[in-house]
């Protein structure tokens, strides 16, 4: 995508993965430039204006009802505000609820697209259908 001209980066919750830092572990593994890896306070305001976000294996911490439905069990909770995209690509393994146990009206939104199946080999696939165009 890069090489394309496309900018990439990777915003990141400050509780996502199952441990603090776990994220920023996984994208050094996976040879992710630090340049390019954004907390949530840096992507947040970007959202607006990009054009496709993909979501891999996030749940509540993408969940709008913490900014919009103050009667939500997770009403307040900083979230990264992907739903502001024009396009949201989220990968799941299903649509199971996340620790708070509650839907999260993203999934159905009308510029959101369910991938599901194992995160990995999704991001692979995509990757592969990209070279391929």
């Amino acid at each position: 995508l890069e090489a394309s001209g496309t900018e990439v980066v990777f915003g990141i919750h400050p509780v996502a993965g199952r441990m603090p830092g776990h994220m920023n572990v996984l994208l050094a593994e996976a040879e992710i430039d630090y340049e390019h890896l954004l907390d949530m306070n840096q992507v947040n305001p970007t959202f607006a204006q990009t054009d496709v976000t993909i979501v891999i294996g996030a749940n509540d911490v993408v969940n709008p009802s913490a900014r919009t439905d103050p009667g939500s069990p997770i009403a307040g909770m900083p979230i990264l505000d992907v739903d502001e995209s024009r396009t949201v690509i989220v990968i799941k393994r299903s649509l199971s609820p996340g620790f708070a146990g509650i839907a999260n009206p993203l999934f159905a939104a009308d510029n959101t697209f369910m991938l599901f199946g194992d995160g990995k080999q999704a991001v692979l696939d995509i990757v592969a259908a990209l070279v391929s165009v």
